[in-house]
């Protein structure tokens, strides 16, 4: 029988994920199988785009694994057993339970409420293409002068605010943040965020955490009343509590705690890649949850499983953190190298040269998905061993 290997979302890591095994593994020995309960690959980097108002395309994973021998399964993952090793799922109209002998877990992220008051019910998010469209018809809805705050200093709220902004000049759009936005950029690069700001008649409330959310305003920690219409909750991810739930042993974000090779700790048979995956980078600390980290956990996790399953020793591919690449609009953003130590060097890009550099890197990840099994070649690896059940474990 055929080794199976699952792999658990189709995102940025899952889906490159599969593709790299289907264009490496033999279909001889392997079978394949990417659950997903969206039926599109949808780029989360572009999605607070989607809720500014502009049209994106986003391609249909029956086609993007058509021909490459991955199967595709729509479905919700609704539990995980890595003692017998099954997955549970519902969807394409009845419940399920698949079987796998390689588990590879990459669910990614949403966004992390931090149990203030009011953000469940009250606040929109754009971690997910539902609730882009959702803020996107709330957005439609507003007439001039309308109020959006977007809550957060990172990349994500930073992104939103200037999108928004320069999408709906007719709207007062303000940014909260609990230290200054952009703090952790070289100072030009803050300069430069900064004019974008000013350019773009962005309000920034930096030093301002918000305590609770209300239908048409934001209450900070000072007591202070920020009026807001529309609230856009950009301040962190956080990962399904269903790892923590399977008995994977994980950190204390839920995140799933993997040795150098993405493999879980407790379990050899599972592995995990990209926002879920707890994983040290090379500078000691864990890698954040970005796109960045779901490339090269991904990458580490499939030339592991590769490896194991051929007899081959396991590569090292490197864990490192390169800088932040931020939009400000269609026609500016920022790139920001960082050392090491993830701190920024003092050169960066910025203006319409940085803007097509992400624009560039957008298209770039987009037909590499696309395109899962491009320059496969016409002889695969085989498995080192009979792919039976018995010796599944070993191999994994």
């Amino acid at each position: 029988m055929k080794h199976r290997i699952v792999v658990l979302g189709a995102g940025y890591a899952g889906a490159f994920a599969a593709g790299n095994l289907a264009r490496r593994l033999s279909p001889a020995d392997t079978e394949i199988t990417v659950v997903n309960a969206e039926p599109d690959f949808v780029e989360r980097m572009r999605l607070h785009q989607l809720a500014s108002g502009q049209d994106l395309t986003f391609r249909k994973l029956a086609d993007v694994f058509a021909g490459t021998g991955v199967r595709l399964r729509l479905a919700r993952v609704t539990g995980v057993d890595p003692e017998r090793r099954t997955v549970t799922v519902t969807g394409e109209g009845s419940d399920g339970e698949l079987a796998y002998d390689t588990l590879l877990y990459a669910l990614g992220s949403s966004v992390a409420h931090h149990d203030v008051p009011g953000v469940a019910e009250y606040a929109f998010d754009v971690t997910g293409r539902s609730s882009a469209l959702r803020l996107r018809e709330r957005l439609a809805g507003l007439g001039e002068g309308g109020t959006v705050l977007v809550v957060g200093e990172g990349l994500t709220g930073i992104e939103t605010a200037t999108e928004l902004a320069e999408s709906r000049p007719d709207l007062s759009v303000a940014l909260a943040a609990r230290g200054e936005p952009g703090a952790w950029l070289s100072p030009k690069a803050r300069r430069h965020l900064s004019r974008a700001f000013d350019r773009l008649g962005v309000t920034v409330h930096a030093h301002t955490g918000i305590e609770a959310v209300e239908p048409t305003r934001a209450i900070a920690a000072d007591g202070t009343s920020i009026p807001a219409d529309v609230t856009v909750w950009s301040a962190g991810f956080a990962v399904h509590p269903l790892a923590a739930s399977s008995g994977l042993e994980v950190a204390g974000t839920g995140q799933i705690v993997v040795d150098r090779t993405m493999r879980s700790v407790s379990h050899p048979d599972v592995y995990a890649a990209g926002d879920c995956a707890y994983a040290i980078g090379e500078n000691g600390r864990p890698l954040p949850m970005s796109c960045a980290s779901a490339g090269v956990t991904n990458m580490q996790a499939t030339a592991a499983i590769i490896a194991r399953l051929t007899g081959s020793e396991v590569p090292v591919t490197g864990l490192k953190y390169y800088g932040n690449h931020i939009s400000l609009g269609r026609r500016d953003a920022i790139f920001q190298m960082v050392d090491g130590d993830v701190r920024s060097k003092s050169w960066y890009l910025g203006g319409r040269t940085a803007a097509r550099l992400k624009s560039g890197v957008l298209r770039t990840a987009g037909w590499g998905i696309a395109h899962p099994t491009f320059g496969m070649p016409k002889r695969r690896h085989r498995l080192a061993t009979a792919p039976d059940r018995a010796g599944a474990r070993a191999l994994a």
